[in-house]
This record gives C-alpha cells, structure tokens and sequence, in this order.
C-alpha cells in the first residue's frame, strides 16, 4: 500500500447523500463498507468530519448569530455527525473511536494524542469530532492539526468533486483537472483547496493533500493502492 496512516477529511454535506438536510443513513453505510476494505488492507484511518449538513456557524453569524455561539454549535454538530459514522462502522464490524476535543464525557472521549495513535496502532478507526475545539478555525484546519499530531501520511479530502479543476467544473465547463500541483502553485492560481490557515500549516509541514470523489465507489482503496485518482498537492 502506498500508504500506512491516513486522516481521511469528510464534509458533513457529504452524509446527506440525496436528502437536502441531516445524514442519509444509506450513504454512511457505503462509506462504512469503503473505509473498512482499507482497514482490512492494514491500513491506520483516523477521520476528522464536518458538521455542514446540520450547522455551519459562519451562516448563523451571518444572520446576526454570536459567531463563537454559532461556532460552538458547529463544533456539535460535528459530533453528532461523528457518532452516526461511529455506529455505521461498528455495524460494520469495523472498532472504532470518537475522540472530541470538547469535553463530553459520556458519548466520546477526549482528545489525547498518544491515545488516538495507540487506536490506530490497535487497528481502530479513530473519529476526531469537535473541529479544534476553538471557534474561528474551521474543519479543514481540525483536519491538518490531527494528521500532524497523529504523524499521518497524507491528508485525503473526500468531495463530491473527482480533483481540483482550474475553476469550478460544476459552474465552468472548460475547467480542466490537475493531476498534480504545487502548494504554490495552488496559491498563486488562487485555487480553493482548504481555508487558507489549513492550507498553510499543510505546506509548512510538508503534508501532502490528495482531494478526490468519495462518492464514487471503489476510488478510495484504488487511490491507496497508488492508482492515479484525484488531484496530489505536494511540495
């Protein structure tokens, strides 16, 4: 395998498969049934999941919300997304563990770095719930700060997008993919990847991201098989 420990990074809009709100309890099988092929492979899997499909903070504070009131509910939100994911893992047969880094005893525990890497090691998929626990940084930073703590490999950003276009492909017709690009040259294009600060402390880190279709059954363990899907930022 092309590599040993991932942190795969999930949008919470993801989970809502068809429906336009909540978790599409179809879709977290499917990614259930994926993310344990990998695990069956040997392969360590932590995954840090957004809470979109519930609550966005910034969307509350633009309409007149206390954004670290709406921040906070963000951070929930993420959590009960991280339990859904939990009990569709586990009914897959998969061993799994919710760490947050808000406090909240009795549904997961907190987050303890040496802990979560001793899952990992165990064979355990490790879900990082919570964002960092501040208000003002998103998921996407949550996402780079586990994967450096954890020493994982590469981060994979799970989309419903097959890569990074030159602009949106959704909107753009003539967009075309990359298969590879530069930290730098995302940034001078002014490409959307992840929110600036993620971006930034991936770059300093050197920590590679991969951004692909998770959504399309099969390109997960294909892309850790080392197939060419999706688009590699690196150095």
């Amino acid at each position: 395998m092309k590599y040993n420990r991932i942190l795969l990074k999930l949008s919470g809009e993801a989970l809502m498969g068809e429906r336009q709100y909540g978790i599409d309890p179809k879709r977290l099988a499917e990614y259930a049934q994926e993310i344990k092929e990998v695990i069956d492979l040997g392969i360590e899997v932590a995954i840090v999941i957004g809470g979109g499909n519930i609550f966005r903070g910034v969307a509350g504070a633009s309409n007149g919300m206390d954004r670290v009131q709406g921040d906070h509910m963000g951070m929930l939100a993420t959590v009960i997304n991280g339990l859904a994911l939990q009990s569709a893992l586990e009914n897959a047969g998969v061993p799994t563990r919710l760490q947050t880094a808000i406090k909240i005893n009795e549904v997961a525990e907190p987050f303890i770095r040496r802990k979560a890497m001793r899952h990992l090691e165990k064979g355990r998929v490790v879900i990082f719930g919570g964002g960092t626990g501040n208000p003002y940084f998103t998921t996407d930073s949550a996402a780079v700060l586990r994967a450096i703590e954890i020493e994982a490999d590469v981060i994979l950003k799970g989309t419903r997008v097959d890569g990074i276009y030159t602009a949106d492909p959704e909107k753009d017709a003539s967009a075309t993919k990359f298969d590879f690009i530069t930290f730098e040259e995302v940034l001078r294009k002014g490409l959307k990847v992840m929110d600036t600060t993620a971006f930034t402390l991936s770059q300093e880190n050197e920590l590679p991201i991969i951004v692909f279709d998770m959504n399309t059954n099969g390109n997960l363990i294909k892309l850790l098989s080392g197939e060419q899907i999706g688009t590699k930022v690196q150095l």
